[in-house]
């Protein structure tokens, strides 16, 4: 009987948690205007063309230097990204880098930290999906822990998060996204919980010797 309530209690839980977060997500979207930050990034992925538009938007609109697109698919050209984007031509040549190595969430943080290592970045508005967001946002903190990183979410034809529930493609998308966002939440809470650096520890005084 003890089991049966305490699976009860993990599963109300787990289910509290599920709603938080479609909330959260249903109300990160229109999205604040941002500050100006040294970049933009635009994590690819299903409604990639809302969240590419979205990006140049606020590139064209002067927020940042430069974009990258992380994870763009290798078949695609840039001039068929430059279509996709409805960008100006003038800005889309000289000011948007395409990324080709990244297959999902981490591939994405990796290739937006070199991007960012490279030019020199210290702030970047981020772009993407509103359900991607929140687990998008934990593993790029986790790998520009020293950033400043806006967060830009779009809402995207793949999913309506208020009536995310409604549809079964919504539902599976939403759960999916919440259990991956909790598996990204608890290693980070593991991590934090381990050794911190040892760079970080004050360095060893030496005596100096008696004179």
């Amino acid at each position: 009987m003890k089991g049966l309530t305490a699976i009860f209690l993990v599963g109300l839980i787990w289910a509290s948690g599920l709603i938080a977060f479609a909330d959260r997500v249903d109300r990160s979207t229109p999205a604040p205007e941002p500050e100006r930050a040294d970049g933009v990034v635009t994590l690819t992925g299903a409604g990639s063309n809302e969240r590419i538009i979205a990006g140049v938007e606020l590139l064209e609109a002067g927020k940042a230097k430069r974009m990258l697109v992380s994870g763009v698919n290798r078949e695609a050209s840039r001039e068929d990204i430059r279509t996709v984007s409805k960008a100006v031509r003038k800005i889309y040549d000289c000011c948007v880098d395409l990324g080709f190595t990244a297959a999902d969430t981490v591939g994405n943080a990796r290739e937006t930290a070199e991007w960012a290592d490279s030019m020199r970045y210290s702030s970047l508005i981020v772009v993407t999906a509103d359900y991607h967001m929140p687990r998008a946002m934990l593993e790029l903190r986790s790998t520009l822990p020293h950033a400043r990183l806006q967060a830009y979410p779009v809402s995207t034809s793949v999913i309506n998060a208020h009536y995310w529930w409604r549809t079964g493609r919504g539902a599976r998308l939403m759960i999916t996204e919440y259990s991956k966002y909790l598996a990204i939440l608890g290693r980070e809470i593991v991590r934090g919980m381990g050794p911190k650096d040892a760079a970080a520890s004050p360095p060893a005084t030496v005596p100096s010797p008696k004179g």
